[in-house]
């Protein structure tokens, strides 16, 4: 483990991140959310804000794929998506639904610029972002899928989209 590098809970929460928050809207596996934890752990993310009724840490489920990343992730929970949005907005974040949605933007098309404060919000595993929610987001975000299913598991999904976001990051020097 030393070999790895990680970092200990302490440094892991006096780290910087990265200016990116997940939302999580209305997810229904406490198994996802917790891998979404672990991801936004491992990429070194601002936070992550629970809308809805997607459940909150302790829970035994979450701790089992998050594993401890419920710990050091910062989160917050909000009534629904649109409380979360309107505080990101509130604090200059770029909103995005990754969503299939008629004119969404690929995924390696997303307008970002060096500096910009991002905020994905992940909707329910069969409904999807809410059309509520899609709404008050700057666009829709799509991950080109060039096979036969057209959709991917959230916690996937989360994986691919934030590492995008991340990579694109990095490259411009966040």
């Amino acid at each position: 483990m030393d070999e790895l590098g990680r970092k200990t809970v302490e440094e892991f929460k006096q780290s910087e991140k990265l200016p990116v928050i997940v939302v999580l809207e209305n997810i229904c596996s406490a198994y996802n959310v917790g891998s979404v934890f672990r991801t936004a752990d491992a990429f070194l993310l601002e936070a992550i804000y629970i809308t809805g009724y997607t459940c909150i840490p302790p829970h035994k489920e979450i701790k089992k794929t998050a594993l401890g990343a419920e710990d050091t992730v910062t989160w917050q929970h909000f009534a629904n998506a649109k409380l979360a949005i309107d505080d990101l907005k509130e604090k200059g974040y770029q909103v995005y639904a990754v969503e299939q949605a008629e004119g969404s933007i690929a995924l390696n098309g997303l307008p970002y610029r060096p500096g910009e404060k991002i905020a994905m919000v992940l909707g329910n595993e069969v409904t999807g972002v809410e059309q509520t929610t899609i709404e008050q987001c700057k666009a829709c975000i799509e991950i080109p899928q060039l096979g036969m299913k057209h959709s991917l598991n959230i916690a996937t999904a989360a994986g691919v989209v934030l590492w995008e976001v991340v990579r694109t990051m990095i490259a411009d020097g966040d």
